[in-house]
């Protein structure tokens, strides 16, 4: 499934994340998929665990960074693909 602003997201049930100073570990235990996050990566954690439509989340990165929308948008298409191509997240169709 392809991500969309409108897909919703949530964390899978599998995956440990751990901050370290700023920058975020994540672990899939199920799989032993171990990936890294920067700072910005981080916060994106973060707000997907608050959260479960994407477009929430950019729209709080827009608040908080000085970006782009267009820039934004594309690379947080590109992390939650990468994400959930790695099993550290589940991907549906937002109601409606």
């Amino acid at each position: 499934m392809d991500v969309t602003l409108d897909s919703s997201i949530r964390v899978s049930d599998d995956v440990l994340f751990e901050d370290l100073h700023g920058e975020g570990v994540l672990l899939n235990l199920k799989t032993g998929v171990y990936l890294g996050l920067d700072p910005v990566g981080t916060r994106v954690w973060q707000l997907l665990e608050k959260r479960d439509l994407v477009s929430d989340i950019l729209d709080t990165m827009l608040l908080e960074y000085d970006v782009d929308r267009q820039r934004c948008t594309d690379d947080l298409l590109a992390l939650m693909s990468d994400l959930e191509k790695h099993g550290l997240v589940t991907l549906t169709d937002a109601p409606g």
